[in-house]
């Protein structure tokens, strides 16, 4: 265990693989262990929900990892658990200590999910029961929630596929999913569900900053037409009011099938937006890096991060102050290594890549998270 800069990447390994996915040609894959998400509280506490086979639990650490608490069960009875290559529960801290902690089980064979959210005033002592983020049955997935900085509210957003089945009843073609979202309303639950966009890709993560108060901007990968899997940025006017499609790069990835490889996002103070992302497209293979001035320019051209012989893969962006960093995953046929970058000058200049963790055994996606210019790289081993 050891501090690593002014942020905190985590690359949990476990023993067996719970899982293996691999985009593009045939070969073998980086093996996947179990999913942890971190976050801290307003007092400096490390929290972190994970799955332990079919419940959720979080734990917490007040030595920045070093030791962790007892895990408190979040789901008190066993849950056919999502357990997509994208999928993870999430956990956010609101300014008052509060925690929401989300998550998605299958409903049936055919991966129909459902989004749930529980929370605790307690600091983690316990736990609500579990309760859908919607009154809505048809399939909710890969649920993402976040703090708006300025507000303290909780903002939800997920692939929703309500409107799926309106069309199939009316007799009508609906491809994809559609991009759906809801504001904590106080400790009661979320509020009205209302959706953003239809027809997006319907098995990618999602990724949210913010742009001001009330302002997520969401990016996420759309379906354009041609089935066009490219990725897009939507920011909100306001907490009711999404705004248009942004494209982030022509990429033209042609899919009739699903990705499992979603994006990042963020945002710095002034106001430049930073997206990562994953795409097999004609126009470019790889994992690419692409940065905008403003909500309202468009993105320059995409910086390649790596190259296809280290099967690059599932990158993170964090922004923390006016420092912007970025990790992404490689695998050589052997090694699983974090390949990390950062840049002081709102991502027009980067530094070199540097390896800051490497395992030959299973091992999560990298993940970012920041406190007070505080950080840590555990390595689990």
């Amino acid at each position: 265990m050891r501090a690593f800069l002014a942020f905190a990447a985590f690359l949990l390994f476990a023993g067996p693989a719970a899982a293996q996915h691999q985009h593009g040609k045939p070969g073998r894959a980086s093996p996947e262990a179990f999913t942890a998400t971190p976050a801290f509280g307003p007092d400096g506490t490390l929290w972190l929900v994970r799955a332990m086979a079919d419940k959720i639990v979080v734990v917490r650490s007040s030595d920045l990892g070093k030791t962790f608490s007892e895990p408190v069960a979040v789901t008190s009875e066993p849950m056919n658990l999502d357990w997509g290559p994208d999928a993870r529960a999430r956990i956010v801290v609101d300014p008052k200590g509060g925690l929401v902690v989300t998550f998605a089980i299958f409903q049936d064979r055919n991966f129909n999910g459902r989004a749930f959210f529980a929370r605790s005033n307690d600091n983690g002592a316990s736990f609500s029961k579990p309760r859908p983020i919607t009154a809505d049955t048809t399939s909710q997935r890969f649920e993402t929630a976040a703090v708006d900085p300025a507000t303290g509210r909780v903002f939800a957003v997920w692939l929703d596929k309500r409107n799926v089945a309106k069309a199939r009843a009316a007799g009508k073609p609906y491809p994809g999913a559609a991009l759906a979202y809801a504001w904590e309303d106080g400790d009661a639950g979320f509020g009205p569900t209302s959706i953003a966009l239809d027809n997006t890709c319907e098995c990618c993560r999602l990724g949210v900053a913010f742009a001001g108060p009330g302002k997520p901007a969401v990016v996420f990968r759309n379906i354009f037409p041609g089935s066009i899997r490219d990725h897009g940025v939507i920011t909100f006017k306001d907490e009711k009011t999404p705004g248009p499609v942004r494209r982030v790069s022509a990429d033209d990835w042609k899919i009739e099938a699903c990705p499992h490889h979603g994006p990042s996002i963020a945002i710095l103070p002034d106001g430049s937006y930073h997206v990562a992302w994953f795409t097999a497209g004609s126009a470019r293979k790889g994992l690419f890096y692409a940065r905008a001035d403003t909500g309202d320019t468009p993105f320059g051209a995409p910086r390649a991060l790596s190259t296809s012989r280290r099967q690059p893969a599932r990158p993170y962006l964090l922004a923390n102050g006016t420092a912007l960093h970025l990790v992404w995953k490689e695998f050589d046929g052997t090694k699983s290594t974090v390949r990390w970058q950062v840049s002081h000058d709102s991502g027009r200049t980067w530094s070199d890549p540097r390896t800051v963790a490497d395992t030959s055994d299973a091992s999560d996606h990298p993940l970012l998270v920041a406190n007070a210019g505080r950080g840590l790289l555990p390595s689990g081993e």
